[in-house]
């Protein structure tokens, strides 16, 4: 069975390839190979920093893949990828030059479901300061999050999260109104 395995791809700094629409652009190209197959890619959009006033807006867009790798060996070289375009990972939330984030593999839930519903419960200024030490699948916050719904829905507008039982772009029509009109494609 095929699963629908997203990702979605941010950046607001500058990489060795100039600015963050031509770091997104190469990052695709360097996802595209090694076991990993691009199906579908979204529009570029520019998105205001969150939390608000922590820097220069993002570039944000999604994308469908199809692999035979598992979600952690996925995740490595995701951080491989984000590595070769200088990411650091100094602050919570902070600036970079590539972030690309599994938002879900199928209706894979790891790594379990009371694991996953703390993650996706915690209150947003224990967000700012937790990091999970572990891959939770699907993205805890990814139904709160604009800047991920808005591209999820050019390319899987009907995936249902394994949890909620919502698709894509019921989850989008929950948004508050304010944060979808922020949302500027490029």
């Amino acid at each position: 069975m095929c699963k629908t395995i997203l990702l979605a791809l941010g950046g607001n700094l500058p990489s060795h390839v100039g600015v963050p629409t031509k770091t997104l652009s190469a990052a695709l190209q360097r996802l595209n190979g090694e076991g990993i197959v691009l199906l579908r890619v979204s529009r570029f959009f520019e998105t205001p920093c969150f939390p608000a006033g922590a820097g220069p807006d993002y570039v944000n867009a999604a994308v469908v893949v199809a692999t035979n790798r598992e979600p952690h060996e996925l995740l490595s070289r995701l951080h491989e990828i984000e590595a070769e375009f200088g990411r650091e990972r100094e602050t919570r939330w902070g600036m970079r030059t590539l972030d690309i984030d599994l938002i879900a593999y199928g209706d894979v839930v790891l790594p379990d479901l009371d694991t996953q519903r703390s993650w996706r419960d915690l209150a947003l200024e224990e967000q700012v300061q937790a990091t999970p030490d572990q891959l939770i699948l699907p993205h805890p916050r990814l139904q709160d999050r604009a800047f991920v719904l808005g591209p999820l829905m050019d390319v899987a507008a009907q995936w249902k999260h394994p949890l909620l039982g919502q698709t894509v772009a019921q989850m989008h029509a929950k948004l508050p109104a304010e944060d979808v009109k922020a949302l500027k494609s490029l």
